[in-house]
């Protein structure tokens, strides 16, 4: 696989001449560079495959800590509350990624004709992250794709069909049964994903387990099971991540002070709130939002 590798640095290159996150001609289609190391970020991660061309990273989930490069993809199957950072990136060989985001009416679409059954609803669910290797199939698929930007006037056509090519080739693989998952519509993934929708929704309202299990047509203590099987969390752990999260994002983006932004959030307690928050990203509110303003710091996950 080294000459595609090298074929897509070459095409990366040329599209990305600065770091960034760069929005692709395609809606699903992201192009991530970083020229150095990055600080951890904590982002919400939606389903989609992201495959590294140059460089290495590191995304954290709960206590599970994933590692990928160029020899495997990263596949996440619901919205996760990640921290991720790139370990490996320099001027010369700068970190590369290509992410694709994956929709559930495609790969059920894609599944039919394939004629794959869906995946048992009686299965428990695995982690909502996995790592797979990528194929010299994979990679000849994803070279297509991103040669495309080159040629806009070939997507429209073109584009839809890679990117099918490039599922079939998702399902093929090791992921294939935790993709089919996601376009399940009655097994245990999809109860958890009611869950995660609801909480989503009422991020910023106390709740209880017993609630959220209504939601999602479970009882409480299986909810709780595979919620925290898929991602490694429970559901109230998963309300604090958004709660956090968002406040950082008011901060840093609305400039409210730090009170004022865990009130919104659903925090009574400032005290309460600043311990939490520093004990997620390392710093008081107002301290880290200086920081990473000083650093000129992204919130876009990379």
């Amino acid at each position: 696989m080294e000459g595609q590798l090298q074929e897509l640095t070459e095409l990366l290159a040329r599209l990305m001449p600065a770091d960034g996150v760069h929005q692709s001609a395609m809606p699903r289609l992201t192009l991530i560079r970083a020229s150095q190391p990055t600080e951890p970020l904590h982002a919400l991660h939606e389903p989609a495959v992201c495959i590294v061309i140059q460089g290495r990273k590191q995304v954290m989930l709960g206590d599970r800590v994933y590692h990928y490069d160029a020899s495997r993809y990263l596949v996440v199957s619901v919205d996760l509350p990640v921290t991720g950072q790139v370990i490996e990136a320099t001027t010369e060989k700068p970190y590369l990624c290509i992410r694709l985001d994956l929709d559930p009416a495609v790969l059920g679409a894609l599944m039919l004709e394939m004629s794959v059954s869906d995946a048992n609803s009686t299965v428990p669910p695995g982690s909502g992250m996995m790592l797979d290797p990528v194929t010299p199939e994979l990679l000849d698929a994803v070279a297509r794709l991103v040669r495309l930007q080159e040629r806009p006037v070939d997507i429209a056509i073109l584009a839809p069909l890679v990117e099918r090519e490039i599922l079939y080739r998702l399902l093929s693989g090791e992921a294939g049964a935790r993709l089919r998952q996601i376009a399940h519509g009655e097994g245990k993934l999809q109860q958890v994903n009611r869950a995660i929708g609801w909480i989503k929704l009422n991020y910023d309202k106390a709740f209880s387990l017993e609630r959220v299990a209504a939601e999602a047509c479970m009882s409480a203590s299986a909810l709780h099971q595979h919620f925290k099987a898929v991602t490694a969390m429970s559901p109230l752990q998963y309300q604090k991540q958004l709660r956090l999260q968002e406040a950082r994002r008011l901060i840093l983006g609305a400039a409210l002070d730090a009170a004022s932004a865990g009130f919104r959030v659903g925090y009574e307690s400032p005290s309460q709130f600043s311990r939490e928050y520093s004990r997620l990203f390392g710093a008081p509110p107002l301290r880290d939002a200086a920081r990473l303003r000083a650093t000129q710091f992204s919130l876009v996950p990379a």
